[in-house]
């Protein structure tokens, strides 16, 4: 069974969040769960989360990014980041798009850090001749 769709093409940051994901190299989006998530060969961007035990999702407006773990521990005490149920145990974090200030280049930023945290090593070095290393 399908898992019912849980957004509309308008909400709140999902296009902005489309052109940043859509942008770097190979990636696509794919509808699971309900979501809209980007990927290359694996995820690396959700659009929408909720917290463990929450039993709904109570950030429909946010983007679930990998992080690493010293990322996460400076994160951690930023009141606009959550621990996504189901993925914060493997070291994601979510962004809600609601809490102030919302940043596009910090979401820029996150993004293409999980990017280059979940994408084929060839399409990072590709990325990193033509935009310079980080």
């Amino acid at each position: 069974m399908a898992h019912p769709r849980m957004y509309s093409d308008d909400d709140l940051g999902l296009a902005e969040l489309r052109e940043i994901c859509l942008a770097l190299p190979e990636a696509i989006e794919k509808e699971s769960h309900g979501r809209p998530t980007f990927r290359t060969k694996k995820i690396f961007a959700v659009f929408g989360g909720m917290t463990k035990g929450s039993g709904s999702l109570n950030y429909p407006y946010s983007v679930i990014v990998k992080m690493p773990e010293a990322g996460i521990r400076v994160v951690e005490s930023d009141p606009r980041f959550y621990t996504p149920a189901y993925y914060g145990p493997w070291g994601w974090v979510g962004l809600d798009f609601t809490a102030e200030p919302l940043d596009w280049e910090l979401v820029r930023d996150l993004v293409t850090d999980s990017w280059r945290e979940t994408a084929p090593p060839r399409l990072v070095a590709r990325f990193d001749e033509a935009d310079g290393p980080r």
